[in-house]
């Protein structure tokens, strides 16, 4: 048996370096100084017997041992995080800190109505909000940096657990006195004409509601434009309010108020495809799935 086993701490440590590919930014997510957290990685392949970090002035790059101690390190941080999870589901229900990633399509439409009423109705809670793209947050749960992630389907998350949030429609947003001048629900075989000569606009690769946007409207081969890219869904409805195309946005969106102050018009469309689930996922076998599901309910009155 090994007489010397790696402390949290030192795997923490080396899991940030990881995740950020800078000792300056890994010790400043990990709230020590850079020469805490480089002593704490140069004793763990100390007493390792090898090295886990080359380093050099611009370039921090794991061997290929690295790469595998950091791939048991989430593991093990993940075992350990559950652990004091399992504790604290015991207690009061949906009570101490809760790690949350949020999509930017979906955060800013209801978390100004959520995070009031929790602070009053739950005041023992402690949510941690993160806001990342799709992808990065599927990775971030699976590596234990949050324990659940609010996010759209369909998009591939793994094998987690998930409640339903709501489904939420995708509209058509078009400029006022737009020439095709569409109807109230507009039908698939107006999409391909609506959308011709490079007029519709997306969200940059990452976020998940393109992919959603592009099976709505069936046009798949729009997915390599460039010309058409967008950072937010603020941003895309300046666009189509100054003429430029026009774009795909949620009910939620709408609901939250995104046009007002513009000249911008939002129909329905009418497609099986036209709507994405609004879900709840966290790990599976999480001990604070009780915890998950009042969250859910919480999500859901809105």
């Amino acid at each position: 048996m090994s007489t010397y086993l790696p402390t949290i701490k030192q795997l923490q440590y080396l899991a940030a370096l990881h995740e950020h590919g800078h000792f300056g930014r890994a010790a400043e997510a990990s709230f020590v100084s850079q020469s805490t957290l480089s002593a704490g990685i140069r004793e763990l392949e100390s007493l390792l017997g090898v090295t886990l970090v080359e380093r050099s002035r611009r370039v921090v790059r794991f061997t290929a041992l690295g790469n595998q101690v950091v791939e048991k390190a989430h593991r093990i941080l993940r075992e350990a995080e559950e652990l004091a999870d399992l504790v604290q589901a015991s207690g009061k229900p949906l009570a101490g800190q809760l790690r949350m990633s949020v999509i930017p399509t979906i955060a800013p439409f209801i978390l100004p109505r959520l995070l009031p009423r929790l602070r009053r109705e739950r005041p023992d809670l402690e949510l941690l909000l993160r806001e990342e793209t799709s992808q990065d947050a599927v990775e971030s749960l699976q590596q234990g940096r949050v324990d659940c992630v609010l996010l759209a389907l369909p998009f591939p998350t793994g094998d987690v657990e998930m409640a339903h949030i709501r489904e939420d429609e995708l509209y058509i947003a078009f400029p006022k006195g737009d020439p095709r001048d569409p109807p109230e629900i507009i039908p698939p075989s107006m999409v391909e004409t609506m959308t011709a000569g490079g007029r519709l606009l997306l969200l940059e690769d990452g976020h998940c509601l393109k992919e959603h946007a592009l099976a709505a409207c069936n046009r798949p081969e729009l997915r390599a434009s460039a010309a058409m890219i967008a950072t937010s869904l603020h941003t895309l409805v300046q666009l189509v309010d100054n003429g430029l195309g026009l774009t795909m946005l949620p009910q939620m969106a709408l609901e939250a108020g995104i046009l007002d102050g513009t000249r911008v018009i939002a129909r329905p469309l009418k497609s099986k495809a036209a709507s994405r689930e609004i879900a709840l996922i966290w790990r599976k076998n999480s001990p604070r799935r009780d915890d998950f599901e009042l969250l859910a309910d919480e999500l859901r009155a809105g």
